[in-house]
C-alpha cells in the first residue's frame, strides 16, 4: 500500500488561536472555565479540553455569574454577548479574525440599507453568529434551488455574503444562481471562504485521482471535513470522515493500493499520524507526503488574554 499525505491539512490558523487561547486561559485562570459551544468542532480537541474540566455549554444561562467564559472560533452573535454582560461574565473571545471579517461584513451591508443573502448551512454556529448581526435583514440559502425560491420588492438593494468553510464550487454555483436572478446584487471586497478551507479542498482536488480510497480525519460536525469528504465522492473516490482511527474500518482498504489521508482545518495532526502509523503497521504502507500549497498564516492572541497575563 501507498500512502499519500495532504498538505495542506489540520489545523488551521484559526483554530491553532482558539486552542492556544483555551490553554493559556486554563494556565492563567485554572480548569474552571466555561465555553460556548465547542471550542472547535472537534470531538478529541473537545473531549481534550472536558478531561482538564473545562465546561462546554449550549447556553449562556448554564455559566455561573462572574465566570470566566471563552466565545469558540465559530463566533457568537451580539445577542449572546449581551447575555454575557447580563450576568457578569468576563468573557475570552477566540472567534476567528476571518469569520469577524464576515460579521463586520454583514454589519456593514445592514448599516447601507441592503438585505443580506447569506450562502450557508442552517444550524451551523458560524451562520447562527452571523444572522445574529442583523436577524432583520439576512435571509439564509444553501443551494440553487433555495435560490429560485427567493422573491423580494423590486427597490430591495442585494449583497451577499458566504459562510468561511463551505465547498469552493457548492458556493460559486449558489453566487453565480443569485448573479442570474438578481443581477445588481454586490458581494464582499475579498471572498468570505477561509484560505484554508479553499487550500484543504485544493489538495484533495488534486490528489484524490490518485487514490483508490480517501480517509479524512475530522468529527461529523466539522463544515470543512464534511466537504473534503463530498469533493472526493464527487471525484468518484470512496471517501470517509472518521474522527480516529479507532473507526477505520478494513473492508475499506480492500484492494486499496493508494490511500489519501488528508484532515479538516479543526482535526489535530496527532490522530492523522495514528492513522498513517496504523497502516504502516498493518499494510506495511509506504507514506509520501505531497505539498499542494505552502500556508504561513498566524493570529494573534485576543487581547482580553493579552490583559489576563498581565495581571498575573
Amino acid at each position: 500500500m501507498k500512502v499519500l499525505l495532504a498538505n495542506p491539512r489540520g489545523f488551521c490558523a484559526g483554530v491553532n488561536m482558539a486552542i492556544a487561547c483555551l490553554d493559556e486561559a486554563i494556565k492563567i485562570c485554572g480548569p474552571n472555565i466555561y465555553v460556548y459551544h465547542e471550542i472547535v468542532h472537534n470531538k478529541y480537541v473537545v473531549e481534550r479540553f472536558s478531561k482538564q474540566g473545562v465546561k462546554f455549554v449550549d447556553t449562556i444561562g448554564e455559566v455561573p455569574m462572574g465566570a470566566y467564559l471563552l466565545y469558540s472560533a465559530h463566533g457568537v452573535s451580539p445577542q449572546v454577548r449581551q447575555e454575557a454582560r447580563d450576568r457578569q461574565l468576563r468573557t475570552i473571545d477566540a472567534t476567528c479574525p476571518l469569520v469577524t471579517k464576515v460579521h463586520l461584513e454583514a454589519v456593514r451591508f445592514a448599516r447601507q440599507g441592503y438585505t443580506i443573502v447569506l450562502i450557508g448551512h442552517h444550524g451551523h454556529d458560524e451562520v447562527i453568529g452571523t444572522m445574529g448581526e442583523a436577524p432583520e435583514r439576512i435571509v439564509l440559502v444553501e443551494t440553487p434551488e433555495d435560490v429560485a425560491q427567493l422573491s423580494f420588492p423590486a427597490e430591495t438593494r442585494l449583497a451577499y455574503l458566504t459562510q468561511t468553510t463551505l465547498s469552493v464550487s457548492e458556493a460559486q454555483r449558489v453566487i453565480s444562481s443569485l448573479k442570474v436572478r438578481f443581477p445588481e446584487i454586490v458581494g464582499p471586497p475579498k471572498e468570505d471562504i477561509c484560505y484554508a478551507t479553499t487550500n484543504r479542498q485544493e489538495a484533495v482536488g488534486v490528489l484524490a485521482p490518485q487514490a483508490d480510497v480517501v480517509i479524512v480525519l475530522g468529527s461529523q460536525n466539522s463544515s470543512n471535513s464534511q466537504r473534503l469528504k463530498e469533493i472526493a465522492r464527487e471525484i468518484g473516490k470512496p471517501a470517509y470522515l472518521i474522527d480516529t482511527v479507532k473507526e477505520l474500518q478494513r473492508d475499506w482498504l480492500r484492494d486499496a493500493r493508494t490511500v489519501l489521508i488528508t484532515a479538516g482545518a479543526s482535526a489535530p495532526e496527532v490522530v492523522v499520524q495514528e492513522c498513517v502509523d496504523f497502516l504502516r503497521g498493518e499494510y506495511g504502507a509506504e507514506v509520501e507526503e505531497i505539498t499542494i500549497r505552502e500556508e504561513d498564516v498566524h493570529f494573534q492572541l485576543p487581547r482580553e488574554l493579552k490583559v489576563l497575563q498581565l495581571q498575573t
